[in-house]
């Protein structure tokens, strides 16, 4: 499950050494930490990473195949956390160390900046090949991230970009080393602590209005293989 630390005054959250599916109680966990990062006082800055093969591979959807009758609220919940992530008071890092899959990679889009390792996993969202087309909110919230180029070959194409290619499409800010991936995250984040405030949240949220709306938005159309 997800852990939270803190060095200095940047928190780093890891979401777990598996595939980090979005389950119901991995969602809660993820969701209580960033209540801690919210109630903190002061300076602040967040890292999110992993610890593994993976960064995150998404929605859990053996979870999701098993409770259709949940499925409304599932995805309110999923777009919930991106919408919060997009809109929180302080700068986001996402420290991508491993594969970054479809919900994940929408994930690490929430967040301010990315830093990628630069020679293995890949960064994709691979919809158009597993048939589950994007919700109104993934799109906004896909197309608010990235250039209109980008966007359109990463949903239509499910591409795999490699750290290079995610840097030179503008989908990731650096593309280090495997060792160096938390670390310079969290060199980023630190020298932008003491952007926190809810200035920067008020920033956020307008400058992503669109997309934060089609997030929370009370109808989420989500289908399984239309």
């Amino acid at each position: 499950m997800p852990a939270l630390d803190r060095q200095g005054d940047v928190f780093v959250l890891d979401l777990g050494d598996g595939e980090n599916r979005f389950h119901p109680d991995w969602l809660a966990s993820v969701n209580a930490l960033l209540d801690e990062v919210e109630k903190a006082e002061g300076p602040r800055a967040l890292v999110t990473a992993a610890t593994g093969k993976f960064f995150s591979n998404g929605l859990d959807l053996e979870w999701l195949l098993a409770n259709t009758d949940k499925a409304a609220e599932y995805a309110a919940s999923v777009q919930e956390l991106f919408a919060r992530v997009l809109t929180l008071p302080l700068i986001t890092v996402a420290a991508l160390q491993g594969h970054t899959f479809a919900a994940g990679a929408m994930l690490s889009l929430a967040h301010d900046f990315r830093v990628m390792r630069a020679d293995r996993g890949f960064w994709c969202l691979p919809e158009a090949d597993i048939h589950i087309p994007f919700t109104p909110g993934m799109s906004a919230l896909i197309q608010a991230r990235l250039t209109p180029q980008t966007a359109h070959e990463s949903m239509t194409t499910a591409r795999r970009y490699g750290g290079q290619d995610a840097l030179a499409a503008g989908i990731v800010d650096r593309a280090v080393e495997e060792d160096a991936v938390r670390s310079t995250a969290i060199g980023i984040a630190a020298s932008l602590t003491a952007k926190a405030s809810p200035t920067l949240g008020t920033i956020k949220s307008r400058m992503y209005g669109p997309a934060v709306a089609e997030l929370r938005a009370e109808e989420i159309p989500l289908s399984l293989g239309g």
